[in-house]
């Protein structure tokens, strides 16, 4: 019976036993909360590409073929360190007809299927008032999966969308 009692005062190892059970959830929650920022990372990338694009493009009078896979190319260069394989970028020129109504006036995406010129857009309510008035939609689409798979296993899709009003003429022209 002495060496119970002996056994049931000693308190040595607590500490040791307390980390051991303690340990995994901490280590868990620990490259959980890694996982998540770096998909809030990821997210703000995108988000920042697809501004940046449709900024670039708002900022020109006219743009070529040649301009926008440059602009696209500082679009895949925004996203760095992330990988850009699953990187799909689209701008698009929406100009108002004489019924006010907004009409695709061209359009080039990269990994993203261009909009055909003349369709028919939505944009959001007020931003297009008048027949001949512009505006650059840029949309950015990125498929973010975690290099580690443990909290988030399957790729997560973040889609960006901007419109932007040209700024140095009423609208951006694109020649071949």
């Amino acid at each position: 019976m002495g060496l119970f009692r002996r056994l049931r005062r000693d308190e040595r190892g607590v500490s040791a036993v307390e980390f051991a059970l303690i340990a995994p959830a901490l280590i868990a929650f620990y490259f959980g909360l890694a996982e998540l920022t770096q998909a809030m990372m990821a997210e703000r990338r995108a988000s920042h590409a697809a501004s940046s694009i449709g900024d670039l493009v708002a900022q020109s009078t006219q743009v070529t073929d040649a301009n926008l896979t440059d602009i696209f190319s500082i679009g895949s260069t925004i996203m760095s360190p992330f990988p850009t394989t699953t990187l799909k970028m689209r701008v698009t020129s929406i100009v108002a007809d004489s019924n006010k109504n907004p009409k695709v006036e061209w359009s080039k995406g990269s990994g993203l299927t261009a909009n055909g010129a003349g369709n028919s857009m939505t944009v959001p309510t007020g931003l297009i008032t008048a027949a001949g008035e512009s505006v650059i939609k840029s949309e950015v689409q990125y498929s973010y999966d975690s290099p580690v798979d443990y909290f988030v296993p399957n790729a997560v899709t973040f889609t960006k969308t901007f419109y932007l009003r040209p700024r140095k003429s009423d609208k951006v022209t694109k020649t071949n």
